[in-house]
């Protein structure tokens, strides 16, 4: 049994279609709900119905968030090893078809590495790599894990999808938690945004959190790249995903919001998310499930971010550079995997958080408030 077996019981145009036909009662009606949502509310939430709601969707999202997480929001940095890629991914500045340099973090630019985020005062990382399994195995990483973990209470990882043993391998050096973004779950589009290397094999990439949760890995986050197809269609197959790994294995889920940022020899966005329409993605989240963490990344402006983290987000990055060696030595922009949008500081991060009420958190879990 794994999630294809219940994606394959949906047709994603039944789903665009029944989001479509939500109206402003069937809206209401969620919103007036007592008790827990379920996936059909779901539905409601993400529709275009529900704009009209969005005051009311922000203001439940926000109880809710405080409730359950207080005023809290962990903090996390990004971690660049390695850009070697031989995947042919169109919105990625990585890809393997771009002419840039490719770098492989060594033991002496990792420990560099490692030196500057700690003067940041981080203590959580997230390792990511290009998808490479010669240049950027579970050897690499494992050996990469072995540095990190003395200096860092958590490690997570986003790499390219692995095998169950080699998840079990990364469960035992340590790692907290893995993230696999889908990128969207139209199957019949797939394949028109990856046209080369593993990333081509559609249920592969979709079992992949199957077998890190039966690896012993209790916490994975996952998303889709907003920019591909129709974003509320996507959202909902999002939640489905959730759903089913929460009650099949108790994984602790987050959910990440990436839209579609500009980097070297990439495609435009397909489709496009205003600032609201993303406001409504997070609120119908957090409204459909009150445990799961929300994480909102340096692609966002300031000003957003500044907006959303009263709203539902739990998770920020800061401080943020998206190539190998980006905080101790010099790279041109051209090894960027794309272009970051909030530039601030950690430490200036932080200083709003405080001003508005906000504590940093600096380890992976936010201790509960009210279950």
């Amino acid at each position: 049994m794994s999630f294809r077996q219940i994606y394959d019981t949906f047709n994603w145009y039944d789903i665009h279609t029944r989001i479509y036909e939500q109206t402003e009662e069937d809206v209401k009606r969620v919103l007036n709900k007592s008790g827990e949502r379920d996936r059909f509310d779901f539905l409601a939430l993400i529709s275009p119905a529900a704009e009209k709601f969005l005051p009311e969707m922000m203001e439940q999202s926000r109880e809710l968030t405080q409730k359950r997480f207080g005023k809290k929001v962990r903090i996390y940095a990004p971690l660049y090893l390695s850009n070697f890629c031989y995947n042919n991914c169109l919105y990625c500045g990585f890809r393997y078809e771009n002419a840039l340099e490719r770098v492989r973090l060594s033991d002496l630019e990792i420990m560099n590495e490692i030196i500057v985020l700690n003067s940041m005062g981080l203590d959580h990382v997230l390792l990511v790599t290009g998808e490479s399994n010669k240049m950027a195995g579970v050897d690499y990483l494992t050996h990469a894990m072995n540095l990190l973990k003395p200096y860092f209470a958590d490690v997570s990882m986003e790499v390219q999808p692995l095998r169950e043993e080699e998840y079990r391998t990364l469960a035992g050096a340590g790692l907290n938690r893995i993230y696999v973004y889908q990128e969207t779950y139209h199957r019949d589009h797939y394949r028109d945004y990856h046209p080369q290397g593993m990333k081509t094999h559609f249920y592969y990439r979709l079992e992949t959190p199957d077998r890190i949760a039966r690896a012993g890995i209790g916490k994975i986050g996952l998303g889709i790249l907003i920019g591909l197809e129709d974003w509320r269609t996507d959202a909902c197959f999002t939640a489905m995903h959730v759903n089913y790994l929460t009650e099949t294995y108790g994984t602790q889920c987050s959910i990440s919001f990436p839209r579609l940022r500009p980097a070297v020899g990439i495609m435009p966005p397909r489709v496009t998310i205003s600032d609201d329409q993303l406001m409504q993605m997070i609120c119908a989240y957090r409204l459909f499930s009150n445990e799961i963490e929300l994480s909102l990344s340096t692609r966002e402006s300031a000003a957003f971010r500044d907006q959303a983290l009263q709203f539902g987000i739990t998770g920020m990055s800061a401080g943020s550079k998206t190539n190998p060696g980006g905080y101790a030595t010099y790279r041109q922009e051209g090894l960027e995997q794309f272009e970051i949008a909030d530039h601030r500081s950690v430490e200036e991060f932080c200083t709003m958080l405080r001003e508005n009420g906000y504590e940093p958190v600096w380890c992976d879990d936010i201790p509960a408030l009210e279950k």
